[in-house]
């Protein structure tokens, strides 16, 4: 597949996509969700420029509190902030296709975040711009880094209109 460009009538149509970022909190290890991540992201282009934030320790609540604290002190300035949260939107891949797209317009640093264990503490969640969920089912943390990855190539494929994703099955 070509590298992806920009669609719509804006400016950047026509220039390549600026690389997302993943901020992560754990260390993905070797085995399948490492595997699966890896697969998808080396798909992308550009690829998620991942950076992986240590686990805190604590009490639930003092766990969210400090990797709160260190995904918004790793966040680049002027960052468009996308929280990973299962009570976020869980939109359609073509949905997500569009909001890809109104969100590269911006022409702001594009930013996934996924949290730890025990989830993202309150004041990420009210510091990102969107909030995407992927769907009501709850995922482990690490596997939501492979299944984002997946979503974002798929997000490639309709914007490039290749026929990896098949918009003709329900």
């Amino acid at each position: 597949m070509a590298p992806p460009r920009q669609g719509g009538a804006g400016p950047g149509r026509g220039q390549v996509l600026k690389p997302p970022r993943l901020l992560a909190i754990g260390r993905l290890k070797p085995g399948p969700e490492a595997d699966l991540f890896a697969h998808y992201n080396a798909r992308l282009r550009p690829p998620f420029i991942v950076t992986e934030l240590p686990e805190a320790r604590g009490s639930a609540a003092e766990l969210r509190r400090r990797e709160g604290a260190a995904l918004l002190a790793a966040l680049p300035e002027g960052a468009l902030l996308v929280a990973m949260d299962l009570g976020g939107q869980a939109p359609s891949s073509e949905a997500l296709a569009r909001l890809a797209e109104r969100w590269e317009a911006t022409g702001r640093p594009l930013v996934f975040v996924i949290g730890g264990a025990e989830g993202l503490d309150p004041a990420v969640l009210a510091r990102a711009d969107h909030r995407l969920s992927l769907g009501p089912l709850t995922w482990p943390h690490f596997l939501v880094r492979g299944l984002l990855a997946e979503q974002w190539y798929r997000v490639q494929a309709i914007r490039g209109g290749h026929p990896y994703h098949r918009a003709w099955r329900p």
